[in-house]
């Protein structure tokens, strides 16, 4: 594909960021962030480089769940603003180049939404078929629970109802049934509804859950579920071309790679790498970059159009669940060593700072390769500064804490009392006295200002997102070195996971003379000798990014 036509599949090469409203800024002095806040601070995200904002979930709820049980898929919870306010932040981000996507969350309802309190009120309810119910649960109603230290089963009986209704999350979010085709019609309205708003796509939460029909009674002589990501990835297509979908899948490669279409790429536009990022931690863990090959060597290529999420952390627990118990054990010991740390016993409540001893160096080394990996990155708020965890939240929130703008009150967040806040402020080493945005604007070695240099770097190097990644063999077994190459084109990058200086020797172009590394991150040249290769220092955690250009060749660099 020319790099002409990057606008019309513009998430291949984009810089997603995602932010929880509610604890991003709050205008109104009430605790709880709010979207005139997002409005208020969209040109930090514009300065930052971010091209995609990712709203979570914005809708009515009782927030039991952090907003991810909803009772109104078409409104806007009154407390964080209201359908005008969106589309001035869809209106100013736009004016930003920045487009805006939101949290698909159709696997579920809250079960004080309308519809599954007519459904459970009569077995002549329109919406009865809305929901999964079964007389008696099946006997493998222990098996895959999600939130194992929360639910026992996965059905609950329903008084009122007379029945169990099948909950894959928890039991306050009652399933919807993908397969009756007025759901179906219905979530197409809802995705309608908000791309006509301005939405530029979605986020679509826990696929495989949403299109698990395991929980029917006639599960065996329904359609293949895929047909439903198809018709939604056709309809959005018809409707609002240039719009995405990106999908929480977390599974192995060969079953994800289904969710992009196989070969057809008709269904997601995007899939997070999962084992990628687990990878990238086991080999954190290891300080030897050799599990990260491993899953980079692994790992298939989406059909043309598609593209991989890659990211450090989300807004959820930081899963492990796809490396063995053993493995699983090494990253916990290395990064979450006291049970408060880790969740569900496979993943762990933690940012990233606090996790490696803020060091950095080390931190650096690992934006860089978020930013150069093949893949579209993915940042959550809070990352571009460092920020860490609150552990005395509960569970999956204490990463969730409010956005640490100054060093003044609650972090600048809001001028509310503290004990009025969405969430309570991190505090010691993390806290906004140490962390924040004021401070790091203002330090041209920051994290902040490294982050935006890799971001204005990496979007103009269609290379490192476009182009075909080759990993490069040498003998520096701490140093992960790859090259991508698009349309003429060649950028090496080189990383060193050693908390010791090394060098190392990469072939990076065939052999000829008048070849050049100029280093993108610092004020550097370098000529290549006659073979084409490159011998490279690399200081502790160092990490490099070379564009190879030759005699004639009209970079702007």
């Amino acid at each position: 594909m020319r790099l002409t036509e990057t606008a019309d599949v513009w998430w291949k090469n984009a810089v997603i960021y995602c932010l929880d409203v509610e604890t991003f800024f709050d205008t109104d002095g009430d605790g709880s962030g709010d979207l005139r806040g997002v409005c208020q601070r969209i040109d930090h995200l514009a300065d930052l480089g971010v091209t995609c904002v990712w709203l979570m979930p914005f809708y009515p709820s009782p927030d039991r769940d952090d907003g991810y049980d909803i009772t109104d898929f078409y409104g806007v919870d009154p407390q964080l603003g209201t359908h005008g306010d969106l589309v001035e932040l869809i209106t100013l981000a736009q004016d930003r180049g920045i487009r805006v996507i939101a949290d698909l969350v159709v696997n579920h309802t809250s079960n004080a939404h309308p519809w599954f309190r007519s459904a459970r009120a009569s077995r002549q309810s329109p919406y009865r078929g809305w929901y999964v119910w079964r007389d008696e649960p099946p006997a493998n109603q222990h098996e895959g629970i999600v939130f194992p230290d929360q639910e026992t089963s996965l059905w609950e009986y329903d008084d009122e109802a007379g029945q169990y209704y099948l909950h894959r999350f928890y039991k306050y979010q009652p399933d919807l049934d993908i397969a009756n085709v007025e759901v179906r019609e219905e979530i197409e309205r809802v995705i309608g509804f908000w791309s006509q708003l301005g939405l530029s796509g979605f986020r679509v939460d826990a696929v495989p859950f949403l299109l698990d029909t395991t929980g029917a009674e006639d599960a065996g002589n329904l359609p293949d579920p895929h047909d439903y990501l198809r018709d939604l990835r056709s309809f959005l297509d018809r409707r609002y071309g240039r719009s995405m979908l990106i999908g929480e899948v977390n599974l192995p490669y060969d079953d994800t790679r289904r969710f992009f279409g196989d070969e057809d790429g008709d269904e997601l536009t995007m899939c997070f790498d999962f084992i990628g990022m687990q990878r990238l931690y086991l080999s954190l863990a290891r300080n030897d970059p050799a599990e990260l090959v491993k899953a980079l060597r692994q790992r298939p290529r989406p059909a043309e159009e598609g593209q991989w999420g890659t990211f450090v952390r989300n807004h959820d627990e930081l899963t492990l669940d796809k490396l063995s118990d053993s493995e699983r054990q090494e990253v916990f010991d290395a990064f979450g060593p006291d049970k408060d740390m880790q969740l569900y016993g496979r993943g762990l409540r933690r940012r990233l700072p606090p996790m490696l001893g803020n060091d950095q160096a080390r931190l650096k080394m690992v934006y860089s390769l978020l930013f150069s990996l093949p893949g579209t990155p993915v940042l959550f708020y809070g990352e571009e500064i460092g920020m860490g965890e609150n552990l005395a939240i509960e569970g999956r929130g204490a990463v969730r804490t409010p956005m640490q703008w100054t060093s003044g009150p609650n972090g600048g967040f809001s001028t509310a009392d503290p004990s009025q806040l969405r969430a309570p402020v991190t505090d010691g080493e993390f806290g906004p006295e140490h962390v924040n945005v004021a401070a790091q604007r203002r330090d041209p070695d920051s994290l902040l200002n490294w982050i935006k240099l890799l971001i204005r770097r990496y979007r103009e190097c269609p290379e490192l997102s476009w182009g075909e990644c080759t990993i490069l063999e040498h003998d520096a077994p701490a140093v992960f070195a790859h090259r991508s190459e698009y349309e003429g084109g060649a950028i090496v990058t080189a990383h060193n996971f050693a908390a010791e200086a090394g060098e190392v020797t990469l072939t990076v172009a065939g052999s000829g003379v008048g070849l050049r590394a100029v280093d993108l991150l610092r004020d550097e040249t370098t000529d290549l000798a006659e073979d084409g290769t490159l011998t490279l220092q690399l200081g502790p955690h160092a990490a490099r990014w070379l564009r190879i250009v030759g005699p004639g060749d009209r970079y702007l660099i």
